[in-house]
């Protein structure tokens, strides 16, 4: 029996699947952007699909961009907001 990959959120720390969270990733460009597959390169970090989660953190920043090690700026944030949550709206 093969194990699931685990990860945690990097707003409340909770725990989960991989394939239970959204995948933030900077690429070896330097861009930012949402990962739906979990599958591009480049450093990641994730967030529960909980809005909660996802607008606490995109209001701040400051645990994503420590866990991308990227500061993120204010254009850069609103777009991964308006892309995570309308991908949260189709589910």
């Amino acid at each position: 029996m093969k194990k699931k990959p685990q990860r945690s959120c990097v707003t409340c720390r909770t725990v989960r699947d991989k394939n239970e969270l959204l995948r933030i990733v900077v690429t070896p460009e330097g861009e930012v952007m949402y990962d739906p597959t979990g599958k591009l390169s480049g450093r990641g970090a994730y967030l529960c699909r909980d809005e909660k989660c996802i607008t606490a953190e995109l209001k701040k920043a400051a645990r994503l961009s420590k866990g991308l090690k990227k500061p993120l700026t204010e254009d850069e944030i609103k777009g991964l907001a308006k892309t995570i949550l309308e991908s949260i709206a189709e589910d």
